[in-house]
């Protein structure tokens, strides 16, 4: 690290920053993520301090830390630089050596070793990572907040010189404002619901038990993915919404027919019979159709396409069994459509 009287908060570069004063970095804003370290003093530009010795073994450190994932892939830094100079050098480079790197190598090595991974005017070098997505045990989120706490504990430099950045970072706060809305959304969904039954049959009591088949496929189909350790993304957060909504179709396909077929006798369970036998069948002919479409995605070699087919099915298959074995079974028990046999 600098001296200590050098150092002081680092001002993070956003992506419109380094698109601005970074030359040469056009080739590396693909990568999973980037990793800015700064300095921030005035004398700091003069210092060339990532061209010294101990400013070379901190970025050595990182970039092995971060090597050592087993879900980083190709990692890009200076450290980099600094191995290709060591092996036509013959030896690791000495502070000399590093001061001559930044300042008299040729401008076209300078633009492909240095510039891409070092800005002199802000002084702050970058780590470019290259993040393993198809992974099935990377956890975008435990990955960026673990590696950060490990490059703090094992370095000693200050939170504040650290910042991620780029594609990875973005996707993983997409994915987190998604989780937590999900909750939020997913409550209100079944609010908005359980009114909608209600000023649709006129009784609190059918809107109830038309939910109850609902929450529990949503909780199956959820409960699924936390037993078989499917993690929650763009694709596969979407299936609770797939099955809310499919289920609330059979609901009211079910409950209207089986409210016409109880007023004829007043019979619940020939009711229930004749249910099955007109609207039951056609629910489930409906479901076996649209469950053999997505049963295509399952030959996908592309892991989320894949997880959506899997998923999607069973969310299909919860939501007419909720339909047609639960609801039934509750309509039976309560009553809601008035007294009868």
């Amino acid at each position: 690290m600098a001296p200590p009287e050098t150092e002081s908060a680092a001002a993070a570069t956003t992506e419109a920053e380094m698109d601005g004063g970074w030359d040469g970095d056009d080739e590396f804003m693909d990568d999973g993520f980037g990793i800015d370290f700064s300095f921030d003093s005035e004398d700091t530009a003069t210092a060339g301090y990532w061209f010294t010795v101990p400013g070379r073994q901190l970025i050595d450190d990182v970039h092995g830390i971060i090597e050592a994932r087993p879900e980083s892939g190709k990692v890009l830094s200076l450290s980099t630089a600094f191995e290709v100079m060591d092996g036509l050098y013959g030896g690791r480079l000495g502070g000399v050596e590093l001061a001559l790197i930044e300042n008299s190598l040729p401008e076209d090595v300078n633009r492909v070793l240095i510039s891409p991974f070092y800005s002199p005017e802000s002084e702050e070098v970058r780590i470019s990572v290259r993040v393993m997505e198809t992974s099935e045990s990377l956890r975008r989120d435990a990955y960026l907040r673990e590696l950060r706490e490990q490059i703090l504990a094992e370095t000693g430099i200050e939170d504040s010189r650290l910042r991620f950045t780029s594609l990875l970072v973005l996707y993983n706060n997409v994915l987190q404002s998604l989780f937590q809305s999900q909750i939020m959304t997913l409550g209100a969904v079944f609010i908005a619901i359980g009114l909608m039954f209600w000023a649709l049959f006129r009784s609190l009591s059918i809107a109830l038990l038309a939910l109850a088949p609902n929450i529990l496929a949503a909780a199956l189909v959820l409960g699924l993915m936390g037993l078989a350790g499917i993690p929650l993304d763009i694709m596969t957060i979407t299936i609770a919404a797939i099955v809310v909504g499919i289920g609330v179709d059979d609901c009211i396909h079910y409950l209207h027919r089986f409210r016409d077929e109880v007023a004829i006798d007043q019979d619940y369970q020939a009711a229930m019979f004749r249910s099955h036998g007109s609207i039951g069948r056609a629910m489930y002919y409906t479901t076996l159709t649209v469950v053999v479409g997505f049963a295509m995605l399952t030959l996908s070699n592309f892991t989320p396409s894949l997880y959506f087919g899997v998923l999607t099915v069973v969310a299909m298959i919860a939501a007419v069994a909720g339909a047609l074995l639960l609801l039934p079974q509750l309509i039976l028990i309560f009553r809601p459509f008035g007294t009868g046999r």
